[in-house]
């Protein structure tokens, strides 16, 4: 099934709640209560996947196969339908965006991990841990020190090796490290397919790439800690937790605040930026979000829909079932009618824009494929779904103003705001 008809439901709800007639404009209290309600449904949502993630991946490991790997990697994209519709909450929200690295950290140096191709290389001056390969090693040295990696567990993941070093692109723990290891390296630059790990890496039995066992520990061991981060995090939208208290007992204003934040930070520097810019003016396959699995496609439009669903409080979940309230769209109505039409206008945009782009996808030309170099005409697709974004960034700014919310400062982008620094 297409993921634009998977998400045409949750769309159709978005568009009913968006409607800028004239209207009374909602308490900003009960808008502030339906974005942390649809925060900790969405949350609920990536948790229930990750955990199906999570059996299906117990399922691979106790029988490697094709199909059991293939199960697999179906459950790990399901995950991250739900997941990257969180994020339009990451940026306003500090609890968010300080955990976030713990779950989607990117890029990543994977020679970190496991074995690499040669066309890897052995060295990088930018990160000494460039080929440690956890995997193959039970002893490392970290900083002049031994580390016993002998038993792989959550905690010396997350401990020892995530961003070791003080270096960020050393992600050993959550869905891309998970990613890595069930497709392994995509090796084919910007032509046609995704990472083709055998699932005889994973199999005892008859093992190819070496150390099997520990490889099925550290899938095993990365994919329990994914469970339990996003348990955290669901926590902290629930009533009483650390997120909802901090947003339902304090000024409304600044929770509506929150809000456009994160739809205007993960709009423009973020998503248009380092997800999408930076890889199109490089041409470089390694700066795409999902670069193993070649899943971008649909990661980048979930992030739209995200957005979608905060401004319009209305979040179609896994189930079915529909979360909506009071919502940003209706308090921009009640403000400013043309700048409420305005941004409705330019956020249809950008979602035909970026479903125009996995249809692309799904077609068979994956997102490495169309930032390729001397490809005009998948290029051209990318940078309208970028060009589509900042311009709906310019009206998410003119509803900030109309509802007087003060100064917000939105995530910038190099790729965007200073390209030639890109190269420099």
């Amino acid at each position: 099934m297409r993921i634009s008809s998977l998400l045409a439901a949750g769309v159709s709800a978005a568009c009913l709640a968006a409607s800028p007639a004239l209207a009374a404009a909602p308490d900003a209290k009960a808008v502030v209560d339906t974005y942390v309600k649809i925060a900790h449904a969405t949350y609920e949502d990536a948790l229930t996947t990750a955990q199906a993630l999570d059996t299906a991946i117990d399922a691979f490991l106790a029988a490697p196969s094709d199909a059991t790997l293939a199960a697999a990697r179906d459950a790990w994209k399901a995950a991250r339908i739900p997941y990257q519709q969180t994020e339009a909450f990451r940026f306003g929200n500090p609890i968010v965006d300080d955990w976030e690295g713990r779950v989607n950290a990117w890029p990543l140096d994977e020679g970190l991990i496991d074995y690499v191709d040669a066309s890897y290389g052995t060295e990088s001056d930018a990160n000494s841990l460039y080929t440690l390969n956890v995997i193959a090693n039970p002893k490392v040295a970290i900083n002049g020190g031994e580390v016993d990696a002998t038993t792989i567990t959550p905690d010396l993941l997350a401990g020892t090796f995530q961003e070791a070093g003080e270096i960020e692109s050393n992600v050993a723990i959550g869905y891309h490290a998970i990613e890595f290891l069930l497709w392994g390296q995509d090796l084919n630059g910007t032509g046609a397919g995704a990472g083709n790990r055998p699932a005889t890496d994973f199999d005892t039995a008859n093992c190819t790439g070496g150390n099997c066992d520990r490889r099925a520990a550290y899938l095993a061991a990365a994919t329990d800690l994914l469970v339990t981060d996003l348990e955290e995090m669901v926590a902290n939208w629930a009533p009483d937790g650390e997120a909802a208290k901090g947003l339902l007992g304090g000024d409304p204003k600044a929770g509506v605040a929150a809000i456009f934040t994160g739809m205007g930070s993960l709009s423009y520097g973020e998503l248009a930026g380092e997800r999408m810019k930076l890889g199109l003016l490089l041409h470089d396959p390694e700066e795409e979000h999902d670069c193993f699995s070649d899943n971008t496609h649909s990661s980048h439009l979930n992030d739209v829909v995200g957005i979608r669903n905060v401004y319009f409080g209305s979040y179609v979940r896994v189930d079915g079932s529909t979360v909506s309230g009071p919502s940003a769209a209706d308090l921009v109505a009640a403000a400013s009618p043309a700048v409420a039409e305005e941004l409705k206008g330019k956020l249809d945009t950008s979602l035909g824009a970026f479903e125009t782009l996995a249809a692309r996808a799904e077609g068979g030309e994956a997102y490495d494929q169309m930032i390729g170099e001397g490809n005009a005409e998948g290029n051209a697709v990318v940078q309208a779904a970028i060009d589509s974004l900042v311009d709906q960034t310019r009206s998410i700014e003119r509803a900030v103003a109309a509802l007087d919310l003060g100064q917000i400062a939105f995530e910038g982008s190099d790729s965007l705001d200073n390209p030639d620094a890109v190269f420099q």
